[in-house]
């Protein structure tokens, strides 16, 4: 069983530096999206706007705010303490100096991107190193180690993809193999990175979250394998060709999401908490969501318009499974982190304010379940290709997630 130590001594100012610039970053690529939603409600999807939106969102927003997470709950999780703080103070300033950069730059004049690209890899890679610094003081590696370690790698190769994707552009050098690596860029970064990430966090946090004792952990090594061959097949598949290897690559993702959502199941079964927290509770939905997206990623493989849908498949992935769950677990770990750092030694002395009222949660399910409906309204319009709608859908979404935005910045008022 996982220890449920949450003890941690992270300067707070390291991992909120991230968060915060994470949500900037999340609201930037929501303007620019409703700026430039009429070409993607057309099905243009590969223009500079929206590469600078995503990125703004994959890179500025949901990796940003993992590496925070990180900084925070590594410690917990490892029972180690962070390697070196202010190398991670440096490391934040070179890595939101090049996603700012990049993103700026993608938009502008995506021919010029290389070097701040390799600014960004640069943050990243010295993130990687603090990372790999930090697990070498963990006394006893688990199979956390092994989600969160394939899970770099992942971030290191989908990086590596990405740089290597601008020199073709730049240069035409490889452009036989463009399309291999931006699919391997796309798969690696979110079915490898941010999954196997939330993955092997959510072995942490979930039991944590549900007070949940006495479960079994052996599911969780069915669920890294399965899941990281199919990486490994479905990524090979991509530069051979070969349509029956991708079919049992996606297979393999199918089984292994669906393993860890029972797994999930299993542990939240255990728990001594009887009513589940709001936030945490949309969480969990997002595996549901994350494993319906797997399992019509694989009957779609076998119809003759994968191609043409896949799109908004992805887009329904990272808005549904991977936003929704970082959301889901930031909404409980900010108040936390805050709680602990303004209040925890407070208590006996003066009137202190409980979790619960660092963070409205009455908000929660309105918000969360109009953003879920504002997701699929988009979802819905991609595939249909209706401009009007994607138009109604973007604009409720937007203004759902600067809610959420400043919803956590309100909590560092509290």
């Amino acid at each position: 069983m996982v220890s449920q130590n949450l003890g941690s001594e992270t300067n707070i100012k390291l991992p909120f530096s991230f968060i915060l610039f994470s949500l900037v970053a999340l609201i930037t690529s929501q303007i620019i999206l409703l700026v430039n939603g009429q070409l993607m409600s057309d099905g243009i999807f590969r223009i500079p706007a929206i590469w600078s939106a995503a990125h703004l969102l994959i890179l500025g927003w949901a990796l940003m705010v993992a590496m925070g997470a990180m900084y925070q709950l590594v410690p917990v999780a490892f029972l180690t303490n962070i390697w070196n703080e202010k190398f991670g103070f440096f490391q934040f300033g070179v890595t939101a100096v090049g996603i700012t950069s990049f993103a700026a730059t993608l938009y502008w004049s995506p021919q010029n991107a290389v070097i701040p690209g390799i600014l960004t890899l640069v943050g990243i890679l010295m993130f990687l190193f603090q990372m790999l610094m930090t697990l070498r003081l963990q006394t006893k590696p688990n199979i956390l180690t092994a989600f969160v370690g394939t899970a770099f790698v992942c971030l290191l190769l989908t990086i590596s993809l990405g740089i290597t994707l601008i020199y073709c552009l730049k240069t035409g050098h490889g452009s036989q193999y463009y399309q291999a690596f931006f699919k391997s860029h796309l798969l690696l970064g979110l079915a490898g990175w941010f999954t196997l990430l939330i993955f092997g966090f959510s072995y942490k946090m979930a039991p944590m979250f549900a007070l949940a004792h006495g479960f079994p952990m052996v599911q969780a090594r069915f669920v890294y394998s399965i899941y990281v061959a199919g990486l490994i097949l479905t990524a090979i598949s991509f530069f051979n060709e070969n349509n029956w290897l991708l079919k049992v690559g996606f297979f393999l993702l199918l089984v292994g999401f669906s393993t860890f959502s029972w797994h999930i199941s299993i542990i939240v079964k255990k728990r001594l908490k009887k009513k589940l927290d709001k936030p945490f509770s949309f969480a969990l939905v997002a595996i549901l969501f994350g494993n319906i997206v797997h399992f019509a990623a694989l009957l779609l493989l076998f119809s003759s318009h994968f191609s043409e849908n896949i799109a908004p498949l992805v887009y329904s992935y990272i808005l549904l499974w991977i936003i929704l769950s970082i959301i889901g677990y930031l909404y409980k770990i900010v108040p936390f982190l805050w709680w602990t750092h303004k209040y925890s030694k407070e208590i006996g002395k003066n009137r202190v304010p409980t979790l619960k009222e660092m963070m409205n949660e009455k908000l929660v399910p309105p918000v969360f379940s109009i953003f879920i409906v504002a997701v699929i309204i988009v979802f819905i319009a991609l595939l249909l290709k209706i401009p009007m709608l994607f138009n109604v859908g973007q604009f409720i979404l937007s203004i759902v997630l600067i809610i959420i935005a400043f919803s956590i910045f309100r909590v560092l008022k509290k």
